[in-house]
């Protein structure tokens, strides 16, 4: 799973209109603050349970969030922070029936969860809500299991691209990696930088025939190959056929891409092994250990704490250029006694000026449109400050909204169990046991069977 995300925020006087909205269509005919104690007629107070990961920055974020909408509104709220085995846990509460309300959940359990009707369908209170807008949000950031049913949103945007050490590229003559997806390097040209910036112990890079492969002091490049989408999607393949009905993954486009990213480790030394990579240290950029890397955008954070020269720029590309955009969601769960207080959290939650910390903070990126257009809002969040370097507006933000494109957890029904079988075959390839052809056509008929199609279509 990937690290954490939400956000959000109100102005008062929208808090205060909320809330008037939901005295009225409260079921208990009370404020939306408390409920009826049918014991003896008095009134408590509504209390959420909001459940959710993350580090210490993102649990005081979010903690310091809570705590501002149950001032504002009255409705108190339980934080429930799980930083370890967190399905495992919220598994078990669902099953004995003390789920949290509302709170984080995986893309894979939030899918086949919402098709058991164990979370709620959003669409009913989006659509009675007067001061909701779906369309003010980004289109590829909707978790729905069938037209009309909405189990929730990321909690935040995760765009993808290339972060590197710009002193390592300039002392190498190497051009800096294009922020603008019209001028995104094609992939011979991202090859041939990455040899450039990959030195053997001896100072050689991996264009000289005298390069050592077995004693790399300077990878050029770090790019974890189970990101793959981004380069699947770029030559004009995907995790299913379109259809629904086929294995894209073993089709030509997919497997051409798949073994290019192989080929980065195992014929142009460029990248580091699954093996070498444990053996390098969360500051490889820092260290001089890597000179780029494709990374989420949640690594902002992590690298604005360290002290080096942080430049980004667009994924290369094989045929169209992209971002892969990834982001687990957030959920109502069908068992929670109060769905409108919880759906007022929800929205607070899902406006960026709730948890800004985070989004300026490089870990997230903002769910609403507008944050990624309006000038004055991109200064709160993506100019400025360390966390977002220069050209970071177009290399990250300006190609999540007019390039993402959605990791297959978004939509693809049995996900969990079709990678069961997928993970291990693509394994043999990023260990370079076998090539990305014999690894997807010898799988695909296992597959084929589990393939059911596309959520929300």
């Amino acid at each position: 799973m990937r690290k954490g995300k939400r956000f959000a925020g109100w102005v008062l006087s929208a808090v205060l209109a909320l809330t008037f909205s939901l005295t009225a269509c409260s079921d208990s005919g009370g404020s939306s603050q408390s409920q009826t104690n049918g014991a003896g007629g008095k009134e408590e107070p509504v209390k959420l349970k909001f459940s959710f990961w993350g580090d210490t920055i993102e649990k005081k974020t979010v903690t310091e969030a809570l705590k501002r909408f149950e001032e504002k509104t009255g409705i108190e709220v339980e934080p429930m922070h799980v930083p370890a085995d967190y399905l495992t846990k919220l598994t078990t509460m669902v099953a004995g029936n003390v789920a949290p309300d509302l709170g984080y959940l995986s893309s894979g359990a939030a899918l086949s969860w919402g098709a058991d009707g164990k979370l709620l369908n959003l669409a009913p209170l989006i659509e009675k809500d007067p001061d909701f807008k779906k369309e003010d949000y980004l289109d590829q950031v909707w978790y729905e299991i069938a037209p009309g049913n909405v189990i929730g949103m990321s909690t935040a945007v995760e765009g993808y691209g290339l972060m590197y050490n710009k002193d390592l590229l300039l002392e190498a003559g190497v051009e800096l990696p294009p922020t603008e997806a019209a001028k995104a390097w094609d992939w011979d040209t991202f090859v041939e930088y990455a040899k450039k910036l990959t030195l053997d112990d001896q100072g050689r890079n991996a264009l000289d025939s005298d390069f050592n492969p077995e004693k790399i002091r300077q990878f050029g490049l770090q790019y974890d190959p189970y990101n793959m989408m981004a380069a699947v999607v770029s030559n004009g393949g995907n995790f299913l056929t379109e259809d629904g009905k086929g294995f894209g993954l073993a089709r030509p486009e997919a497997i051409e891409a798949i073994q290019k990213l192989a080929d980065l480790m195992y014929v142009h030394h460029v990248s580091p092994t699954p093996l070498q990579t444990k053996n390098l240290p969360d500051t490889a950029l820092q260290t001089k250990k890597v000179a780029m890397t494709v990374s989420g955008n949640w690594a902002l954070q992590a690298f604005a704490e360290q002290d080096f020269n942080l430049g980004v720029g667009v994924l290369p590309k094989l045929k169209e250029s992209n971002t892969l955009l990834d982001g687990a969601p957030t959920v109502i769960f069908q068992s929670t006694k109060h769905p409108e207080e919880a759906w007022l959290l929800y929205k607070y939650m899902a406006d960026p000026e709730s948890v800004l910390p985070l989004i300026e903070g490089g870990l997230w990126m903002p769910l609403k449109k507008e944050w990624y257009t309006n000038p004055e809002l991109i200064n709160k969040w993506a100019a400025g400050n360390k966390a977002h370097p220069e050209g970071y507006t177009e290399a990250y933000m300006k190609q999540t909204i007019e390039n993402g494109i959605r990791t297959p957890g978004f939509e693809v029904k049995n996900l969990d169990k079709i990678n069961a079988l997928v993970t291990p075959a693509l394994d043999l390839v990023w260990t370079g046991k076998t090539t990305a052809e014999q690894a997807l056509k010898e799988v695909e008929p296992k597959v084929q069977p589990l393939i059911q199609g596309y959520y929300g279509r």
